[in-house]
């Protein structure tokens, strides 16, 4: 198993969840798992994505994808991303 990490601040939290939430079939058509949102306790705008999938291959398909990219935008993300990718040991 393999988990996409993906930290970023965004203008406002609210908005950008609104079209996170959206995002979800999207999501799972494209190898999702499981999914969590992390959110820093000191700004509650610096948010942590993980997403899981089944192979680093998927993961690294899913980061690429232009749905992703235009959904950050319009969700508010700022500057760009943190992008990491892990296994699960």
């Amino acid at each position: 198993m393999t988990t996409l990490f993906v930290r970023h601040e965004v203008s406002d939290y609210a908005a950008w969840r609104k079209v996170y939430d959206a995002f979800h079939q999207v999501q799972k058509a494209n190898g999702v798992t499981a999914q969590a949102v992390y959110r820093a306790i000191d700004n509650p705008n610096d948010i942590t994505v993980t997403h899981e999938f089944a192979t680093l291959e998927a993961a690294q398909a899913f980061s690429k994808l232009d749905e992703l990219k235009t959904a950050m935008r319009t969700g508010g993300v700022l500057g760009t991303p943190t992008v990491w990718f892990t296994n699960k040991t």
